[in-house]
């Protein structure tokens, strides 16, 4: 049987819905969830199980940091059968009330990515699909979750686009990052992440489903300004319950879809 170059995953290997977080370390803690598990393959950054949690048919995949890899995992997924994929994450946030720790569940996306380009025109809409949406608030709901739903901007590069220098190596920065970030929120943009995107653009041209959610972890802009920085080993320490929501919520989401499906 064909195993796929990247994810070294067969036809059969993989359930019909599958999570899609960046980091391969996250796959074994979401899968830590389920009724039953089993690793299928780990290659590069992409480290696969399938399973079931609460009946419901399930794989994890991790596709590292960004959409290129992203869209090389979803390319294979889909030729081994995946028909649903749902993005789990981190990112930050533009808007103010939305705390630290709250969820992001995206239902558009900015493309701001450059892969997402390789497949289809920028005037093509980044959507998620209704139905994935529809369950992921559901699913939020369910556990009793604080829950936003809206826009991400995915972009491909982390420290880029600050809007102070110092962000970027040996303090390169450009005049017209400075009001990038307070742009986004004035167009009432949610999240920031590097992944969705070119994850929605995929599936709608594809006939596919997918939806995409994140836990928050900071208000970007607050970080960015006079006020901080963004401290990655507070987030480090303080993160693991927020992660386990997060694992707990991508779960769900797929047990409402199977069951939604099903019925």
């Amino acid at each position: 049987m064909t195993r796929e170059y990247h994810l070294q995953t067969s036809e059969g290997d993989l359930a019909p819905y599958v999570l899609l977080p960046g980091d391969p370390g996250r796959v074994e803690v979401i899968a830590s969830l389920w009724d039953e598990a089993h690793h299928v393959a780990t290659n590069r950054e992409y480290v696969t199980y399938t399973g079931t949690y609460k009946g419901a048919p399930i794989s994890c995949t991790s596709t590292g940091i960004g959409a290129p890899s992203s869209a090389i995992a979803m390319e294979e997924l889909a030729r081994c059968g995946v028909t649903t994929f749902f993005r789990v994450g981190t990112c930050g946030t533009f808007r103010d009330g939305v705390d630290n720790g709250d969820l992001a569940i995206f239902d558009s996306a900015m493309r701001l990515d450059g892969a997402s380009a390789g497949y289809a025109p920028i005037e093509y809409p980044a959507v998620a699909s209704h139905e994935v949406t529809g369950a992921a608030i559901a699913a939020a709901e369910e556990l009793g979750l604080s829950y936003h739903v809206g826009t991400t901007r995915s972009a491909d590069t982390f420290y880029a686009r600050h809007p102070r220098p110092g962000s970027s190596f040996g303090g390169f920065w450009q005049s017209s990052w400075e009001h990038h970030f307070e742009d986004l929120k004035r167009l009432n943009v949610l999240g920031a992440e590097m992944e969705a995107s070119l994850i929605f653009v995929l599936a709608r041209i594809w006939g596919l489903r997918a939806g995409g959610g994140a836990v928050v972890l900071d208000n970007i802009l607050d970080v960015s300004g006079d006020s901080g920085e963004f401290d990655p080993e507070d987030q480090f320490e303080h993160g693991t319950d927020k992660i386990m929501h997060l694992a707990e919520f991508g779960c769900e989401t797929i047990k409402v879809l199977h069951e939604s499906d099903a019925a």
